[in-house]
């Protein structure tokens, strides 16, 4: 199932609106060894500079074959070969990722879904202990060039407020990430 008012632009413009790998550092990433899952992976803007700061794996799941397929790609042009990229329907079939197997988990314009914290649960449930999401969004302004309606588009605060009911503690403050998005990150304690 598709979340709701998904649309990916131009991968050319995509990518010009982040740092990606400054982004993952703002928020919560670290280098590492550890396995990593990007839920809703779109071109793999993220997943390529998560697998270029860690051994692990990491692990892209998408719906949408196009996606995986651009992913893959690029991967392949960074010459990256711990990059995963797996169609996968995860609002219905969950990550398939074992319990507790992933150290960073990235929900990144994706929290507009009908049922966010069911995604976050996922996230939840495949974070090791003291395991790191990461949730990245359009800020909610008319004026962004992209993104869900403003009528669905999530706010910051309630992002935090799912992040403690999906069972997350220790939240960051609000990051800016501009010129268009804010970030969020928390740990898994329990």
């Amino acid at each position: 199932m598709k979340i709701r008012d998904s649309g990916m632009p131009d991968q050319e413009i995509w990518s010009g609106f982040f740092n990606p790998v400054e982004t993952l550092r703002r928020l919560g990433f670290q280098l590492s060894h550890e396995e990593v899952v990007d839920i809703g992976c779109g071109y793999g803007t993220f997943s390529v500079a998560a697998a270029q700061l860690t051994t692990g794996v990491v692990h892209a799941l998408d719906i949408d074959m196009g996606m995986v397929s651009a992913t893959a790609a690029n991967a392949q042009r960074n010459a990256l070969h711990n990059i995963k990229a797996t169609q996968r329907d995860f609002l219905v079939d969950g990550t398939g990722l074992p319990e507790g197997s992933v150290r960073y988990a990235m929900l990144f314009n994706i929290l507009h879904a009908e049922d966010p914290e069911s995604l976050l649960r996922q996230a939840f449930y495949s974070l090791a202990i003291g395991g790191v999401v990461a949730v990245m969004h359009w800020i909610p302004d008319e004026r962004t060039p992209r993104g869900p309606a403003l009528s669905i588009r999530p706010r910051p605060e309630q992002c935090l407020a799912w992040l403690r009911t999906a069972g997350f503690e220790s939240e960051s403050q609000v990051i800016e990430l501009p010129p268009f998005h804010f970030g969020v990150f928390a740990h898994k304690r329990s």
